[in-house]
């Protein structure tokens, strides 16, 4: 069974149910049967390359709110994701363009270290407050979870991989996908947004028995 999930690595809801999906496949009774494949997703592709902005003031202008109202928004996401034991620091968060860091998923996936790094990069950004368009950053990130420095290097200074994060948008865009986590089960079944655990393990159950029956 294959679970594709489009994702951003500075998305706060996307580690969410990153550690959701986790708990449900803990439950799932085939999940050694499961590959999950994290697609890139930016969601904000316009966000100037090169610019680093602090995350609640660009958020306080998107919303159109005071700098109190997204203090209490980081403090009920915040609070959520310490259920999923993650401890976020979303008030110090940089934003920043997301290419280099989803084309290091990318080589980090032709390394068979895609969830490495997922799991690396979605902590960096969201409980350290790293700064994820730092060449220095990535790359010491990449090696971290066992990437070779040299090509790393080589790979977040050039533009390897570029290709691969459009595809995956593109293909995001026709599925009609427009927020993540997005969790696509089989190409046959999806799931929006940071479900519970018993949402996802239900749709994990319906998935397995629908591809199942078709084979029978």
């Amino acid at each position: 069974m294959l679970v594709e999930v489009w994702s951003d690595v500075v998305c706060p809801w996307c580690y969410i149910g990153r550690r959701r999906l986790e708990r449900a496949l803990e439950q799932f009774e085939h999940a050694d049967e499961v590959e999950v494949a994290w697609r890139s997703f930016q969601l904000d592709p316009a966000f100037p390359v090169g610019v680093r902005r602090s995350v609640p003031e660009v958020l306080a202008e998107k919303i159109g709110g005071s700098p109190d109202r997204v203090r209490r928004m980081h403090a009920e996401i915040t609070e959520l994701a310490a259920q999923e034991g993650l401890a976020y620091d979303l008030d110090h968060a940089t934003m920043v363009n997301t290419v280099d860091a989803h084309r290091l998923t990318h080589l980090a996936r032709a390394h068979g270290l895609g969830d490495a790094a997922h799991e690396r990069l979605l902590r960096a950004q969201l409980v350290e407050a790293q700064v994820l368009d730092d060449v220095d950053t990535l790359v010491r990130l990449g090696v971290e979870i066992g990437l070779p420095e040299e090509e790393t290097r080589r790979v977040v200074l050039g533009d390897d991989h570029v290709q691969d994060v459009r595809a995956d948008v593109a293909k995001a865009r026709a599925l009609g996908i427009t927020g993540v986590p997005f969790f696509v089960l089989n190409r046959a079944f999806a799931v929006s947004g940071a479900q519970p655990a018993g949402t996802l393990l239900s749709a994990l159950r319906t998935a397995r028995e629908h591809a199942r029956d078709s084979a029978a």
